[in-house]
């Protein structure tokens, strides 16, 4: 039973995804149609085509994998340390009143704040190397990181919990292993909403002061107004948002299998 059951998934999910690569083809045969016969200009629609043959252009010089390089490293860094700080804090919020007190409006004034508004002045702080646009991805990651963790382990089953104490379970047990799995579907959610965050905050901090990078590529590009070169870049982001949050997707998956996500 469990074997069908599993092949039915499987099948569904195959499906699924059958259904999503025809949409992507589906919009890039769109996006080439409109911007060959309906707009007629690369200066105001860059076509698939003309964005294939400026990527391997740009390939062909290596500057495009520096930028990538670059941006990769300013994501997946500021990602890292805000997904640890985030979930630290989260449970220190979640654990002790007095620790939630003390951080509550300082998270909820600086979620509700515009990053955009925040990157020029921590350039200002880091310069315009890569430490700054680490900076960028951490404000922007940290934070939905922090209210998610908190929210997950706040509500653990109070059913499992009384359950847990009842078989002699001490508290730290009981946090370590009702609590903290309780809460991995709330982490996990909180850090996807953090991989399209960061990629945003890549962008920002790069496209407002940077010498290196797929956002100094696109601001580059769109101050010669270059529409080829610039959906490269544009391209390359929603790529790697798809592919990230796809991957991030199956994690979930598998770690969170006993709720059948």
């Amino acid at each position: 039973m469990d074997k069908r059951r599993n092949r039915q998934r499987k099948g569904a999910d195959s499906k699924l995804r059958l259904v999503s690569l025809v949409s992507a083809i589906a919009g890039l045969i769109v996006w080439q149609l409109v911007g060959e016969f309906v707009v007629g200009n690369n200066l105001f629609l860059a076509t698939p085509a003309s964005a294939i043959h400026a990527m391997a252009s740009m390939s062909q010089q290596g500057t495009l994998w520096t930028d990538v390089r670059v941006s990769g490293e300013e994501f997946i860094i500021g990602f890292l340390i805000a997904s640890a700080a985030g979930i630290i804090v989260g449970i220190g919020m979640a654990s002790a009143k007095s620790v939630a007190a003390v951080a509550q409006p300082w998270v909820s004034g600086f979620y509700a704040t515009p990053i955009v508004a925040l990157a020029p002045l921590l350039i200002l702080w880091f310069g315009i190397g890569v430490v700054s646009k680490i900076a960028v991805v951490f404000s922007l990651v940290v934070f939905p990181v922090i209210i998610n963790t908190e929210a997950g382990i706040n509500p653990a089953g109070r059913e499992l919990i009384e359950a847990a104490h009842a078989f002699g379970a001490t508290q730290s047990e009981v946090f370590k292993k009702v609590s903290i799995p309780a809460a991995a579907p709330y982490v996990l959610t909180g850090l996807r909403l953090g991989i399209g965050r960061g990629l945003i905050g890549v962008v920002v901090g790069e496209l407002i002061g940077a010498n290196a990078g797929l956002g100094f590529l696109i601001n580059n590009a769109a101050q010669v107004f270059n529409m080829p070169d610039l959906s490269v870049g544009l391209v390359i982001f929603a790529i790697a948002g798809i592919a990230l949050t796809a991957g991030f997707k199956k994690l979930e998956q598998r770690i969170v299998h006993w709720q059948g996500v």
